[in-house]
């Protein structure tokens, strides 16, 4: 396999990943953080690290977008439930295991939007 055909691969991948994650919306990002240690937001996150790295211009907002297939702020009415007491306590026990989202991408996102 070359390297072109390994990229279309990872990124045929990402999509599917992307598209199951906006179909199953009854799925709550902390469960996924809680879980896996990561959620449709480190996504989005990355994706914004990515597309400056590539020298794209995103903002957050604009990466959530891509993600959740409709913005961030119509999803989390439409779908985020109140988080329990146990979910909370596990994100704060499962903390370190969570995934590593460059703070300059958290920055560069602010300044952007």
């Amino acid at each position: 396999m070359n390297e072109t055909n390994q990229i279309e691969i990872e990124a045929a991948t990402f999509r599917a990943l992307v598209a199951h994650l906006q179909s199953r919306t009854d799925v709550q990002n902390i469960d996924l953080m809680n879980l896996a240690g990561f959620c449709r937001n480190c996504l989005a996150k990355w994706y914004l690290k990515a597309a400056g790295e590539q020298g794209h211009v995103l903002t957050e907002e604009s990466a959530r977008e891509l993600i959740y297939g409709m913005p961030y702020a119509e999803w989390k009415t439409r779908y985020q439930r109140e988080a329990s007491a146990e979910q909370l306590q596990r994100f704060k026990d499962t903390e370190s295991q969570h995934a590593f989202v460059s703070e300059s991408v958290q920055r560069d996102s602010t300044t952007a939007s």
